[in-house]
């Protein structure tokens, strides 16, 4: 009896510390734990420590379990719809489409490329695509590697903000980014911050639906235009950005909170109350130059007209040959009309309104949030926690702006940085261009159907 006891306890403390990653393991040694003590007659005590870690530990395992059962489902199915893709028939003449990806392995604190490779890899091998994957050393390497890409007919960026940042940056520094930025653009959610993905996917809870979805939709090719920010200092070239500009006190506060991680969920807070007692009032001075929206041009047609006949193009050159040269009329340049600003904030936002897509509108713009440097310092603290969440959210009391172009110019001996696109940049004076619908993200196919219906109702 007293040998079936100590067999009871050592299977108990094994089924703790089983050296296996497969759960089901764990769970099959807990119930013989469980068997061996009842076959000796021994019943735990209700308030035994033993006990109730075993039960924690149990349901643990059995959670995790399923979840993982759910997550392989999930991939099973990803993969089944992928490879209907790549059954499809092609012609013999035609040339596989070409896709490279830009993976940024250090994203969401190093794990992004498992989860690459365990959500992503597979289906984008199974569609019939040719793919590429370039992976990235270091920071700023996307940029470089872009302006020496070679022809592709997609690209796809697979990690969080700062890599969609670093590679639509160096897309756009190219000489011929006239011609590449018409390439379709996908982005596989991997960082830890990836707000682009809000704007192009159906929210999900669950990470690998998440991430499948997401590659699924690259396959289908549903395409949306997006805005792009061109941020260019005095001497610097120009960093381009899809969400945003911030430069203030909650961005400021924003970026420590990491330091306090040991008060758990308290973490912002503490970043934003700490921030009061270092200085206070903040107030941020500046001054800002800006030009109204422009009027959106009509979209052009995708399907080029056909080429007229060979007797229409010759009866058109000899019109033209023959007759007199038409004098060019000089046209009147309007001046631009610049509105000066003065401002004291306690944070500048200049934000796209790719987080609000609508067809509908007749003139492009990016808004300008100055927030007013009046608040206390219980409402710093709770809106820092609201920023955390929106970073561009404009509270109410604050100056909003429509603008197509704007000059910030600062105080000698001001000091400070950017967040673009969550990136940090040194504070210096710009000029921040709008360049609307410049690039083509795709898109979920249920994104882009919700802003057909919008525009036609």
């Amino acid at each position: 009896m007293e040998g079936k006891k100590r067999e009871s306890l050592f299977l108990c403390r094994v089924s703790l510390s089983y050296p296996t990653k497969n759960p089901a393991s764990r769970i099959q040694i807990f119930l013989q734990a469980s068997e061996a003590g009842t076959n000796c007659g021994h019943d735990y005590p209700r308030d035994s420590h033993l006990q109730t870690e075993l039960e924690m530990r149990a349901r643990e395992s059995i959670m995790n379990f399923l979840c993982s059962h759910s997550d392989n489902l999930l991939r099973r199915s990803a993969c089944q719809e992928a490879q209907v893709f790549g059954n499809q028939l092609i012609p013999s003449s035609m040339p596989l489409k070409k896709a490279t990806v830009f993976l940024n392995p250090a994203a969401y604190k190093g794990k992004a490329r498992n989860l690459f490779e365990a959500n992503a890899a597979p289906i984008l091998h199974l569609s019939g695509l040719d793919v590429t994957v370039v992976k990235t050393d270091y920071e700023g390497q996307a940029k470089k590697l872009l302006e020496l890409m070679e022809n592709t007919d997609l690209i796809i960026i697979a990690g969080g903000d700062g890599t969609v940042q670093e590679v639509i940056t160096g897309l756009l520094r190219r000489a011929d980014e006239a011609a590449f930025s018409k390439i379709p653009i996908g982005f596989i959610p991997l960082g830890k911050t990836s707000t682009l993905s809000h704007t192009l996917y159906p929210e999900s809870t669950n990470q690998v639906e998440h991430i499948t979805n997401a590659t699924l939709a690259i396959l289908k090719g549903e395409t949306i235009p997006l805005d792009v920010l061109q941020i260019k200092g005095e001497k610097e070239q120009p960093v381009f950005a899809v969400t945003g500009l911030r430069w203030g006190s909650y961005r400021d506060a924003g970026v420590k909170a990491s330091k306090y991680w040991y008060l758990g969920p308290l973490k912002t807070k503490a970043a934003h109350f700490f921030s009061t007692l270092k200085e206070w009032p903040q107030k941020h001075q500046a001054a800002l130059m800006y030009l109204g929206p422009t009027e959106r041009p009509p979209e052009e047609p995708e399907e080029k007209p056909s080429r007229p006949p060979l007797y229409v193009r010759l009866y058109r050159r000899l019109r033209l040959y023959w007759s007199s040269p038409s004098k060019e009329i000089p046209r009147e340049v309007a001046p631009e009309d610049w509105e000066e600003l003065k401002l004291s904030t306690v944070e500048l936002s200049i934000a796209t309104r790719n987080r609000q897509l609508d067809l509908t509108h007749t003139e492009d713009f990016m808004d300008i949030c100055i927030e007013a440097d009046t608040v206390s310092k219980g409402q710093f603290v709770s809106r820092g926690s609201q920023k955390m969440r929106d970073p561009h959210i404009c509270p109410e009391g604050s100056q909003c702006i429509q603008a197509s172009r704007c000059i910030l110019q600062f105080p000698e001996g001001t000091e400070g940085s950017f967040g673009i696109d969550n990136e940090e940049y040194e504070a210096m004076p710009v000029e921040v261009k709008l360049l609307p619908r410049k690039l083509q993200f795709i898109c979920d196919p249920r994104i882009r159907e919700q802003m057909l219906r919008a525009a036609v109702q």
